[in-house]
């Protein structure tokens, strides 16, 4: 069995006239995050992790914010595609460990339903997915309520 590890890292801006997605669930808020497509960065980190762990480069190269087939398109999409991928080389998803920064608005009560959004993207049981929210205590761009990012790590085996 041959087991690699990737990491993901994406960030947003937040922007009011947006919805807020992440983790494939759409969470009302004043402001929602500024991107190509629906701006999820914590689908946009897993997509990362998972394309990292399999040598396959990163989001932007597969999925290009210059094409206009993708503006606009829910992140759950490219997540399925990525798995897609990462089927065809031969590897299967072992767990999945996902941090989320915003200081607003709160996420624990979100994240039953971003776990069982993301378990169904990519065919895994939820308890293979950890999804942790965190703020940066006031600091920085999250801090400032500016953005929000999110860091993923994934194992996969072949």
């Amino acid at each position: 069995m041959k087991i690699r590890v990737g990491m993901g890292y994406d960030v947003h801006r937040l922007v009011e006239g947006r919805d807020l997605w992440l983790g494939g669930v759409r969470i009302a808020h004043t402001t929602g995050l500024l991107g190509h497509s629906d701006a999820d960065v914590a689908i946009h980190a897993l997509c990362d992790a998972l394309l990292g762990a399999t040598n396959m480069r990163d989001i932007g190269y597969h999925f290009p914010d210059t094409a206009g087939e993708y503006a606009g398109i829910d992140s759950k999409i490219l997540l399925r595609k990525v798995v897609e991928l990462l089927h065809e080389q031969g590897y299967r998803i072992g767990n999945v460990d996902m941090t989320i920064c915003a200081e607003r608005p709160k996420l624990n009560p979100h994240i039953p339903a971003m776990k069982e959004t993301l378990a169904s993207c990519m065919n895994v049981e939820t308890d293979d997915i950890s999804i942790k929210a965190t703020t940066t205590e006031k600091l920085g761009f999250t801090g400032r309520e500016e953005g929000i990012s999110a860091y993923a790590v994934v194992l996969i085996e072949k």
